[in-house]
Parts: C-alpha cells; structure tokens; sequence
C-alpha cells in the first residue's frame, strides 16, 4: 500500500468532505477506470451536465483529480501527485467491486468506452490506405520494436513519456513494464485511436493528452524513458523536441528516437547525472 503523504488537518478534513458525498465516489471510481469527459459523466450517472460539472469542481478543488483540456473537450482523471492523489486512488481501492451500484456504473462505463473505440475505428479505416502506404515506406515494425525493447531493456522504466504517440503502440508495448505512461500527440483523432487502444488494452495506468512537443507541460526530471518514435523527420525544429524531451528526464534515464531517412536511424541517449548525455546510433536500412 503506497504510504500517504502528511496532510494538515484542515486539508484533510477538506479532502474527506470532497469524497465523502455518493456521487462524488462514484465518480472516483469511474476515474480509476478511465480518463473522462463532463459529458461521459453525465452518461454514466444519469445526472445533468451542471451538477456534474459542480461535483468535479469540488474534486478539482480538493485535489483528488485534475482536469486537462483536448481540443474544445476537458478530460478529468485522478490527480496523480499529492498527498490528497495518494489518498483518493486509497479510497478507490477499497471499495467493493462488487457493490451493485458501481457495477452499473461500469456497465455504463463499457457502453461510453464501446462508442469511443467505434469513432475511433471509423477514422482509421478511413485511414487505413494511406497508413498503409506511409508504413511501407519504414521497415517492418516488428523490427524496430525488437530494437527499441532491446536497447531499453536494461533501463529501469517507471514513468515512460512518449512524444507524438500516434496510435499508443509505444504505451501498449511498454504498459507491462511499467508504473506509469504518458502519451503526447496534437492531433485529436490520434489520441481517440490511442485512448482507444489502451482501453482495449486494459492499460489503466497509461494515459495520452494533447499537448505541445515543444513545450511540455511537465515538472522536470519526471520521467525515466522517453520515446520520440517516427516524429523528428516531421518538425521544423527537431533538436528543440529533443532538448524539451531531455529536460524531462530524470538523471540516469533513457531517451530513445527514431527519424525515417532512406536509412532508418534510431538513437538510445542516456542523460547523465550532470545533465549531459549519451548517445548511441542504431541503423537499419529499407528493403
């Protein structure tokens, strides 16, 4: 059992209030599960759009989860750092699950999350001819990925960042290994499919957000691994995604990258503890 961090008694108190109302449980619970919208909530609960969006407000404010915008939608989840994170995924740990209420409530999850792998797989078979034609032009992606899990396979891998995450396969790939995985893409429709893929996946510690290459919302030294597969060859500035991805790293961790030339080269740099790193080029050639 993680231990909880001090919290003062005011806070505590504060905390115990914020979950301590039925639906605002459920709602932890359901966040346990999944990353989900004021919408998705409102589908699953029965309740209006106004009461739920008052019910997350004083979650938020109480920091037991933590909300992030994609596109015109706002995703909630867990908080993740704090001692009042640590407590609320305690508390969703201790339910019941077989409680009758909260098994509706994942019934009704199931029925949220079978119509997001449905519009996700619209736009990738929409897509597909020219996925098809781009992954041609790469090799075999069975190849690089027994290169990438052989180059990290000695690296200790709690938190993974991956940078442009596309459909999630780097997060499906590496979800087994470890405790913690963030995926970063612009495109909206990506993140559906990847979202998609880690639900199927059963990848509840795995989670993928909108965000900027460039300008990570992110503390310092949080990651141990991170991952820009298949990305630089698209960016104006390709050296600034990489000093971005360093910064994020913690000292002693691994940052693997790839760029699609008519020779593949992918990278494995190791930051150093003074800031500097290591890097070691990994070629493949096409056909």
């Amino acid at each position: 059992m993680p231990t909880v961090a001090h919290l003062s008694f005011e806070t505590l108190n504060g905390t115990l209030k914020a979950a301590g109302e039925a639906t605002r449980l459920r709602i932890l619970a359901l966040l346990g599960e999944a990353e989900l919208t004021v919408s998705d909530l409102t589908a699953i609960l029965r309740q209006s759009q106004p009461r739920i969006s008052r019910h997350l407000r004083l979650l938020a404010e109480a920091g037991l989860v933590e909300r992030f915008r994609e596109g015109s939608w706002a995703f909630f989840r867990l908080a993740e750092r704090g001692g009042a994170a640590t407590l609320a995924r305690e508390l969703v740990s201790r339910l019941d699950p077989d409680d009758a209420t909260l098994g509706r409530d994942r019934e009704r999850l199931f029925a949220v999350r079978t119509q997001r792998a449905e519009a996700a797989q619209v736009y990738f078979g929409r897509h597909a001819a020219q996925w098809d034609r781009i992954r041609k032009l790469h090799v075999a992606d069975e190849a690089v990925e027994e290169a990438i899990s052989a180059a990290l396979a000695d690296v200790p891998m709690r938190a993974l960042l991956d940078l442009g995450t596309g459909t999630g396969r780097m997060l499906e790939l590496f979800g087994p290994r470890i405790e913690q995985g963030l995926g970063l893409d612009l495109s909206l429709d990506m993140l559906a499919v990847a979202r998609a893929r880690l639900d199927r996946a059963g990848l509840r510690h795995c989670s993928v957000r909108q965000g900027d290459i460039y300008d990570l919302a992110l503390p310092r030294d949080s990651f141990d691994v991170v991952i820009v597969h298949q990305v630089l060859h698209f960016l104006d500035d390709g050296a600034r995604a990489i000093h971005e991805a360093a910064r994020v790293l913690r000292p002693g961790a691994a940052c693997w990258w790839s760029i699609s030339l008519p020779t593949i080269w992918n990278f494995c740099a190791t930051s150093t503890p003074t800031g500097g790193s290591a890097s070691r080029p990994i070629p493949w050639r096409n056909g």
